[in-house]
């Protein structure tokens, strides 16, 4: 029996995962097939008439079953890129979104030319805005908080891979993970769970593979952002930035909430690439 070749096999599960409903099939067969044989995806089609081994198609098969169930790809190859770095992810943790990326940005713009930033990442998860802050800022120290100590797991080895794990502390806990605010820190960040119970109830089939804890924001999405809000001035120095995304709908509410709490000023409402409303943030007043 003749072995299936590259091109063969693409439309194979091309086809397989149109009927499952995957709404971009072509590209999946493609990245999963070159994740499968540790071969970039132009490079399957230089190579479209090879013959594939028993073995390789053994493993392709399997991911491709896997992804006509609806796995995300991200969990499938166990990493997703954020800000032109490679992240680990898996079940444990939010597959990283090119939105929060905005987030970085606005941080970053904040930072550059202050010094020594302290900062502090509120609900971690894979650790990449801890990660990748440090990064960029190479004079910065974070603290990262997350009540899961399976996503922390995550987040510390995100940090060792990017070589910035002794000057991130890790702790497991709700938001402030059980410290006493002293107006010290510099900059706070946040990518909290926004979504709300309408919009849990109707995930779609790839989201519903991804932590419950770090998408459900209560009826309305705000129920960690009212209490972000309402405690992050007290641990952030006078002209400290509280920085944290936002889902659809909520620019109003929670440039509101940051006004009603009386301890921000300069609150702005960011869009991201797309013009979304993103990223809200404000700095915390003078005494």
């Amino acid at each position: 029996m003749s072995r299936p070749t590259v091109l063969e096999l693409l439309r194979l599960a091309t086809g397989y995962l149109r009927e499952k409903g995957v709404a971009q099939p072509r590209l999946d067969a493609e990245v999963l097939l070159g994740h499968a044989l540790q071969m970039e995806r132009i490079m399957l089609y230089v190579h479209h008439d090879r013959p594939l081994e028993p073995h390789e198609v053994d493993v392709y098969r399997t991911l491709i079953a896997r992804r006509g169930r609806r796995e995300p790809v991200a969990y499938l190859m166990g990493e997703k890129e954020f800000f032109g770095r490679s992240f680990q992810v898996d079940p444990r943790v939010l597959i990283p979104r090119p939105e929060t990326e905005h987030l970085v940005e606005v941080a970053l713009a904040f930072a550059i030319g202050e010094g020594p930033v302290r900062g502090w990442d509120v609900g971690t998860g894979s650790g990449i805005l801890a990660v990748t802050l440090a990064a960029e800022l190479p004079d910065s120290h974070w603290l990262a908080t997350d009540l899961s100590a399976d996503a922390l797991a995550v987040a510390r080895a995100n940090a060792e891979r990017h070589g910035v794990a002794d000057r991130i502390r890790f702790l497991e806990g709700d938001l402030w993970a059980g410290t006493k605010p002293d107006g010290s820190w510099d900059l706070i960040v946040s990518n909290p769970p926004y979504l709300t119970d309408h919009e849990m109830a109707h995930l779609a089939p790839e989201i519903r593979y991804e932590p419950r804890q770090a998408l459900a924001g209560g009826p309305d999405g705000l129920q960690v952002i009212r209490r972000l809000v309402q405690q992050a001035w007290a641990f952030l120095r006078p002209g400290g930035l509280l920085a944290f995304e936002i889902g659809a709908g909520q620019a109003e509410a929670c440039r509101q909430l940051l006004a009603e709490a009386g301890q921000y000023e300069g609150i702005r409402v960011l869009p991201d690439h797309a013009g979304h409303p993103r990223v809200v943030c404000g700095l915390r007043t003078s005494p």
